[in-house]
């Protein structure tokens, strides 16, 4: 399979697709109010673009994009796409998709299903925050109110801001499931994930066993149980499954025909990719991980979706209450983000902030057991991107679809030019700018990889 795999410069431009035009999705009008929560700390209010934090809405490189996607199959996944949709300037759209959907040859397309992992973590932060415009649930008072009785321990105080922040000091579940220490990773896969079937509860209780890991509010830390407490939580104050309350709430509305949450069905239902799990000796061959229960991760990251999907799903959610998800307060709430300690990154509740050259960009990641996947957009969600590949447990391709975000929302860095020459004569000659924009690309520091990269 890997000599599939190391195919020529050559062969991989002949497996890209580039789309340009005709937007797909809703176009969800801009929020009418702002202004600050007033809460303390190093926050961000990416709510609305002002000052140093405007975006200057230049095209993308899809040159670039496509060189950053040459490289993420360079590093071992056999496809990989990226979609771009800007609904302020429809002729910018692009669909860039290179290599393979499969290892039986299926070329890649753009518009593939796939497990989104983490990105689910947007939707769950949806649910919450409809019910705290409800008056169901407060943010700030503890969590264990809003959760059936022995959940979690009486004495921890933590609070859903804090869970939602990554900030309440919980334990995350997942480290207890994926590799050990002496433990191959696709075996942990195949012996604790792919057909086990966990009950929420329990991967909770795995949790709670290693107690709170700091004092609330005191440190970030990603940690995936917290957003199975948030599921929890909506399944308790509303009576009904997490799956209901996805399709009822965002699904439906928005028109996501092909989202999904079908834990613990082990299959993908419709087109889709096939996901593949990397083995930590990287000379062994890839394992087929497409198929897996969802259910080690659930309201944290089971959903499948499309790039189509997500764009639509952005759009409505950064647009407020014209969006139809969540109030303009929620938003401010939602956008006003922390420090995550990793350098251009912070994170809001259940939304992550991404600082590049030409703005901040607001949106998640997602690692899932043979796919990852980034979906962002301009903080007007005029702009998304996502990008994809369908390989996993490898940091060269999670790096390569970051390093895809930058061209896609920036577009390629100019040449520093006088701009008010008089004088045609003192134009740079086109090698000239060549030369000079791809130097200037190479001095943008890279958008680093983040905590999702545990899986």
């Amino acid at each position: 399979m890997r000599t599939k795999l190391a195919r020529s410069a050559a062969t991989l431009a002949t497996a890209l697709v580039l789309v340009a035009g005709n937007a797909a999705g809703a176009v969800a009008g801009n929020p009418e109010s702002t202004g600050d929560m007033g809460t303390t700390g190093h926050a961000v209010n990416a709510f609305r673009p002002s000052g140093d934090d405007a975006r200057s809405d230049p095209a993308p490189s899809l040159p670039e994009v496509r060189a950053a996607l040459i490289r993420v199959m360079d590093a071992g996944a056999p496809g990989a796409f990226a979609v771009i949709r800007d609904h302020l300037h429809p002729e910018r759209n692009g669909s860039l998709a290179v290599g393979e959907a499969d290892l039986d040859g299926t070329p890649m397309w753009a518009d593939a299903r796939f497990r989104v992992g983490s990105n689910t973590k947007m939707f769950t932060s949806v649910l919450a925050l409809r019910l705290a415009e409800q008056g169901r649930l407060d943010l700030d008072k503890p969590l264990r109110d809003y959760l059936p009785s022995g959940t979690i321990p009486a004495s921890w105080p933590i609070t859903a801001r804090q869970v939602l922040e990554h900030r309440a000091g919980v334990y995350d579940h997942v480290n207890d499931l994926l590799e050990q220490s002496g433990e191959e990773t696709t075996a942990a896969f195949e012996a604790r994930i792919r057909d086990t079937v966990y009950d929420p509860r329990a991967l909770v209780s795995l949790s709670v066993k290693h107690g709170l890991q700091f004092p609330p509010g005191s440190a970030y830390a990603y940690t995936n149980t917290g957003f199975v407490l948030m599921g929890l939580v909506a399944e308790h104050l509303s009576g009904r499954p997490y799956a209901e309350l996805l399709r009822e709430q965002i699904l439906a509305p928005l028109g996501l025909r092909r989202t999904s949450f079908t834990v613990p069905e082990k299959r993908i239902v419709g087109p889709h990719a096939s996901g593949y799990l990397t083995h930590d000796n990287p000379r062994e061959p890839l394992l087929d991980a497409t198929e897996q229960t969802g259910s080690w991760i659930w309201s944290a990251g089971g959903i499948v979706s499309s790039a189509r999907d997500l764009d639509r799903f952005l759009t409505a959610l950064l647009a407020g209450s014209a969006g139809g998800l969540i109030s303009d307060d929620s938003l401010r709430q939602m956008t006003r983000s922390l420090p995550t300690g990793v350098p251009r990154i912070a994170y809001g509740l259940g939304l992550r902030q991404i600082a590049l050259s030409c703005g901040v960009v607001l949106g998640h990641g997602g690692i899932v057991q043979g796919y990852q996947s980034q979906a962002f957009a301009t903080q007007d969600g005029h702009r998304t991107v996502v990008v994809f590949a369908n390989a996993s447990n490898n940091g060269a391709v999670t790096q390569g679809l970051m390093d895809a975000l930058e061209p896609a929302f920036c577009g390629p860095v100019q040449a520093s030019a006088p701009r008010h020459s008089s004088s045609a004569t003192h134009a740079p000659s086109v090698e000239n700018q060549a030369s000079n924009r791809a130097s200037n690309r190479a001095s943008v520091p890279a958008v680093p990889a983040v905590e999702d990269a545990r899986m």
